[in-house]
């Protein structure tokens, strides 16, 4: 099979097209012939070195792919047929990655896809959603609390709204002029401008500071004065610990929600139900995985970039 990847980390150009061994299924798992591969941060960071891999190259990067079942273990147990549109999360590792025509997953990291998406589409769910879920999840805030969203006009950031709204939580999101109306579309019920003025622009509203924060941004240190005492805030980037005023710092990692099927399916559901939109910024075949990645680095991205590895006939299975 084909697949995109890079031997040494180091800028997007160290990505190219690598022949590799097709995948078999094992015990629990899914063998899927991918269409569609979302391109994320953690992508691009894990392609530059920022984060190791145990095992050897040539390495293959990407966390989100939507394509078809190809082969199912025997003895998995799963609701999946041969020929079924599907999306699922994947943690890379060595050549293991979502940027490939085939990858084998946990069954439990796969369920079909929304009814009204493309395969495209729902190749940007995954990973973000997933990740959203777990943030508001670790938070825990009752339905009326109040919760800040840094990052609000990118993808996680959005998925963050949507589901707080779903929640019952009211949002306080930040946006540059641009991005307005985009952050408002979400269902935020108080946009303010980004930048490091956010905290502020917080506590004119809201006084005593609000009860959770969701930094999609890596503001870190300088939203915490936005927060009530002894409030957490959740972290994407590895940042942890106690602050002023009791707030807490709390780092999440997607790797935990791996194979929580249920939740996955749920995401699916909300999008079937309106509630989560998907958003496709562009799409690019396969070889121009430098491209994205480049664009994805020079900041700007209002949606998901996803590479294409080849249209799936519908009479393949």
């Amino acid at each position: 099979m084909e697949a995109i990847a890079f031997n040494t980390p180091g800028d997007p150009d160290v990505l190219e097209v690598h022949e590799l061994p097709d995948p078999e299924p094992g015990p629990g798992e899914v063998l899927i012939r991918v269409q569609a591969a979302a391109v994320s941060p953690t992508d691009t960071m894990r392609r530059a070195g920022l984060r190791d891999s145990k095992n050897p190259g040539p390495y293959v990067v990407g966390m989100d792919a939507a394509g078809v079942v190809e082969a199912i273990a025997e003895d998995t147990d799963t609701y999946l047929k041969l020929g079924d549109k599907v999306m699922a999360i994947v943690l890379p590792n060595g050549s293991h990655g979502a940027y490939a025509d085939r990858i084998v997953v946990p069954a439990d990291s796969v369920v079909r896809i929304p009814e009204n998406a493309s395969l495209i589409e729902a190749s940007t769910l995954p990973m973000n959603g997933l990740t959203a879920r777990l943030a508001l999840d670790t938070l825990d805030l009752p339905k009326g609390a109040t919760l800040a969203v840094t990052g609000a006009a990118g993808t996680l950031g959005g998925y963050i709204i949507q589901l707080a709204k779903n929640d019952g939580l009211t949002v306080i999101a930040d946006a540059a002029e641009n991005d307005e109306e985009l952050v408002k579309s979400r269902g935020a019920d108080v946009v303010l401008p980004r930048g490091e003025d956010y905290a502020n622009k917080i506590l004119e509203q809201f006084p005593d500071g609000v009860d959770g924060i969701v930094d999609g941004a890596v503001q870190v240190d300088e939203i915490v004065p936005a927060a009530k005492d002894g409030a957490t805030i959740i972290t994407i980037r590895g940042a942890n610990g106690e602050r002023e005023r009791g707030v807490t710092l709390k780092d999440i990692w997607v790797v935990n929600y791996d194979q929580e099927h249920d939740k996955l399916d749920t995401l699916r559901q909300q999008v079937e139900d309106g509630i989560l939109t998907l958003k496709v910024e562009d799409v690019l075949p396969k070889e121009q995985a430098p491209e994205a990645h480049r664009r994805m680095e020079a900041g700007g991205v209002r949606g998901r970039l996803v590479l294409e590895f080849g249209v799936i006939p519908e009479t393949s299975f």
